[in-house]
């Protein structure tokens, strides 16, 4: 599989070094402004490939990305310490003029995965300046926060993060939604399997998750200025389901004509991933706490949105 990268920075890379590593893409265009970092860092991934799988990892432009079944938009603002992602939209809808109409010329029938930030908004940038179709344009959405998630249940439960069923949902963001109610490890919910384990899984052990879910980032870049393998992760494991045709269940930022009270907004709901994209969504149980947080966060999208479309220049 042919996959083409935008932007050849912390996410792009570690990205790029991941697709080739783990084998996922044989060949990874990574394109970039900055052509030396692209072809500095394609030719540092290159040389790691005899001691893993075969691929073919280039710098290159546009008219490369001919052929690619998905094309990830790493390219953007970076988020400073303490800054909400929603800070980017402006820097970024501009960015992404220059960018979603040269992917749509080179690459007219690839899947479109965005991950700068904020991703859901951008989304749906990327869907109004693209004129694809849903289904092939989507985010990376809160796979990662959902992740975070599965990851702080199992260290608590003492089990593998992979055993743990757990989903983040809405936002990629402040107003994100740990969804409890349908949290389980193996076919436990997770306060009986704590309970099993000699724990409770207390509202303020819960609390702490959380935070700790929905302010990770903000303590990883304040630690190193960044985050790049955690994401890196996620947009892999959507790369991994599209090329195996996988028909795997992932919480992407899917477009939405309603979701709640609101309208044509994109945010993260689980959907079935396979090879065209997107080939169906799910309706999950929420609790009614859930259903009032997921309503808040997609009025949120809603108005981020439809200032990003403001800032969208007249044609």
């Amino acid at each position: 599989m042919k996959v083409g990268i935008i932007g050849a920075g912390n996410v792009g890379s570690a990205t790029a070094f991941g697709l080739i590593m783990q084998g996922i893409a044989r060949k990874v265009i990574l394109i970039d402004t900055n052509e030396k970092r692209a072809d500095a860092e394609a030719s540092d991934i290159a040389h790691a490939t005899p001691f893993s799988f075969a691929g073919k990892i280039k710098a290159g432009t546009y008219a490369d990305l001919n052929g690619a079944k998905i094309v990830i938009i790493t390219a953007g603002a970076n988020q400073k310490q303490g800054e909400p992602r929603t800070a980017l939209l402006e820097r970024n809808v501009k960015i992404f003029e220059s960018i979603i109409p040269q992917v749509a010329k080179y690459a007219p029938d690839c899947i479109m995965l965005i991950a700068a930030n904020p991703v859901d908004i951008m989304t749906s940038v990327a869907l109004k300046l693209s004129g694809f179709p849903p289904e092939r344009v989507f985010g990376s959405g809160t796979v990662l926060d959902s992740a975070r998630f599965r990851t702080l249940l199992g260290y608590f439960l003492n089990v593998s993060p992979k055993s743990v069923h757990a989903n983040v949902l809405g936002e990629h963001g402040d107003s994100e939604v740990l969804i409890w109610s349908s949290a389980v490890a193996g076919s436990l919910k997770v306060e009986h399997l704590a309970e099993q384990n000699g724990k409770l899984l207390t509202p303020e052990i819960k609390k702490d998750i959380d935070s700790k879910v929905r302010n990770a980032a903000y303590r990883i870049i304040e630690g190193k200025g960044a985050t790049n393998y955690g994401v890196a992760g996620a947009l892999g494991r959507i790369c991994q389901a599209i090329a195996s045709n996988e028909h795997a269940i992932l919480n992407v930022s899917a477009f939405h004509e309603t979701f709640a009270d609101s309208h044509n907004i994109c945010l993260s709901h689980p959907c079935i991933i396979g090879k065209r994209g997107i080939i169906g969504k799910l309706s999950p149980y929420f609790n009614e706490e859930e259903q009032k947080a997921l309503k808040l966060s997609a009025e949120k999208i809603e108005n981020f949105t439809q200032q990003a479309f403001q800032y969208i220049s007249a044609k």
